[in-house]
């Protein structure tokens, strides 16, 4: 029997027996759907919580002011740290792997900035220039801040899109003069922020020049780094000794973990990646096991077949057919039912994917729920495999048929 011969006789199978193969399709189908979809899912969630930081480095370590809570060298807790210059350059000069760093100066108060009638209140902070690359910054127009603007201490401002909105008439109002506080600054760029727009409502200003306008020329509030391509070990290092080196400076005790609040970015994404790590896991194992339970289901059926047919294969025996060729029109027909199964499946689950890619707004739950396309291909690989797994028992029992039982009336 040729290969049009046998698919001539699968299709005739089919047809004779519509709702066992409508139930086999509909069950290998379904499990599928599921797993593709859930594997599409598990990636959408992914992506929806790794939203949560794209609005800084992933790689950056944030040092916060604080208070000591531990009595140290004579000194008693409750004490203020405070940060200044010389902090900024002893990090930069001593502590491993630092790539870009930067300090910050905050305004404090309500700082109202005007420009001609428009007035508004803002966020307004000092920055030295790696600031741009701590906060994934866009300049969509002019620059930002530059070493020479913090050696001139120039009254220049780098200021979001959204105070160009409450502010100007025009999208990019390079050169014009802003009051902040009173005192006069020129803008030089405008940027966008790429995870939050609320980082949009700021103005950067050199942080040299916020501290000489605020009299506080030594002046720091925070300060910021990345560690580039450092491994997650070495940033914990790098973290060791920042503290260790403020706790020297400060006189306050290096496992005084309040005094120095560092926040190391790392560390969060590392549970998010070992978290997914294992959601991954879990869906698929959730979507073997559906597939698995419908081949199970497709090979009971292709028993059931064999059954039926017992008499029809017992004839092909008597008159030559060898117990190979039996067994490979099971296993074909298997292999066809399951196919198409999946290929339905597939689509199905691919479609439904796009569908909420193109519809489900950014957010931080499900964003571009997709799947790669090794997963297409894994899914294609297993459908076939699982084809032949769900005929092979059932092509070995048609294979086994004794034709001279066979043809004997029941």
């Amino acid at each position: 029997m040729n290969v049009f011969d046998s698919l001539l006789e699968i299709s005739e199978s089919l047809r004779t027996h519509k709702t066992r193969t409508v139930l086999a399709v509909l069950t290998v189908a379904w499990g599928i759907f599921m797993l593709v979809l859930l594997l599409g899912a598990g990636r959408g969630i992914q992506n929806g919580v790794e939203l949560q930081f794209k609005d800084d480095a992933v790689n950056s370590i944030r040092i916060y002011q604080g208070k000591t809570t531990i009595d140290y060298k004579g000194l008693p807790r409750g004490r203020q740290i405070r940060y200044d210059n010389e902090d900024y350059k002893q990090v930069r000069g001593q502590i491993d792997h630092v790539d870009k760093l930067t300090a910050r100066y905050y305004v404090g108060g309500d700082s109202t900035v005007r420009y001609g009638k428009q007035q508004a209140s803002f966020d307004i902070r000092g920055v030295h220039p790696d600031h741009l690359f701590l906060e994934k910054t866009e300049i969509t127009a002019g620059r930002y801040i530059n070493d020479n603007d913090l050696t001139e201490r120039r009254k220049v401002v780098v200021i979001g899109a959204k105070v160009v909105e409450r502010l100007f008439d025009e999208p990019a109002p390079i050169g014009e003069r802003v009051s902040i506080n009173g005192i006069s600054y020129r803008v030089v760029g405008v940027f966008s922020d790429v995870g939050s727009q609320d980082e949009e409502e700021t103005i950067y200003l050199p942080i040299t020049t916020a501290q000489l306008v605020y009299a506080e020329p030594e002046r720091v509030h925070q300060l910021m780094y990345t560690v580039g391509n450092a491994s997650y070990q070495e940033s914990k290092d790098s973290e060791r000794q920042v503290r260790e080196l403020l706790a020297t400076r400060k006189n306050f005790s290096p496992d005084d973990r309040r005094a120095a609040r560092i926040y190391n970015n790392l560390d969060e994404y590392k549970k998010i990646t070992d978290l997914f790590y294992w959601v991954r896991v879990f869906v698929a194992v959730v979507g073997v096991g559906t597939v698995l339970t419908g081949v199970l289901a497709v090979s009971n059926i292709m028993v059931i077949s064999v059954a039926e047919r017992r008499r029809e294969i017992g004839i092909r025996k008597a008159i030559g057919a060898t117990p190979g060729s039996i067994s490979r029109l099971i296993v074909l027909e298997s292999v066809i039912v399951t196919s198409v199964a999946g290929y339905l499946g597939l689509i199905a689950s691919l479609g439904l994917l796009e569908l909420l890619k193109a519809t489900v707004p950014e957010n931080e739950y499900m964003y571009q729920p997709d799947v790669n396309t090794f997963v297409v291909v894994a899914v294609t690989i297993l459908v076939i495999v699982s084809g032949t797994l769900a005929g092979y028992l059932p092509a070995r029992r048609a294979a086994g048929i004794d034709p001279v039982q066979a043809l004997q009336p029941s």
